[in-house]
């Protein structure tokens, strides 16, 4: 029996005016806590919360095109992107609605768990999201698991 791997995904997103500028931003790490993959997600001109839900949908998708059959342990600042993927919010805006839905349709009934942490504890995923904001374009750099390019 195959041993299941634990991957952290650490999200963010943000938008230079509310709407404005706006790009997600995510790092995978392996269990040994070896960032293995940098993404930032140039939306364009959006709100913040889209911008969050961007940067977990990257992170997601990183981390399950690593290894398809991973627990996947998501850390985000961001309350309302925790709280309504978790359930214990409601997701009441269409477009928040639409992101959830996407989430969950790349989730599958995979085994993935939220935890909200401090901003200060997000800075790898909000350096990326700011990084695609500053070059208008989206990015991804898989990296060696001693975290080298």
């Amino acid at each position: 029996m195959r041993s299941v791997t634990t991957l952290v995904v650490e999200a963010d997103g943000g938008s230079r005016g509310n709407p404005g500028i706006a790009a997600g931003g995510a790092v995978v790490m392996d269990p040994d806590g070896h960032v293995v993959t940098e993404l930032g997600v140039y939306v364009g001109v959006a709100s913040n919360n889209v911008a969050e839900y961007n940067g977990l949908l990257a992170g997601l998708s990183a981390a399950f095109e690593r290894d398809p059959e991973a627990t996947v342990h998501v850390r985000m600042d961001s309350k309302l992107v925790v709280e309504q993927m978790t359930g214990r919010w409601k997701v009441k805006h269409p477009d928040m609605r639409a992101l959830v839905e996407q989430a969950n349709t790349l989730i599958a009934g995979r085994p993935v768990t939220y935890e909200w942490v401090p901003r200060l504890s997000n800075a790898r995923a909000d350096k990326a999201a700011n990084e695609a904001m500053d070059r208008r374009e989206s990015f991804r750099r898989d990296l060696d698991p001693r975290g080298q390019r």
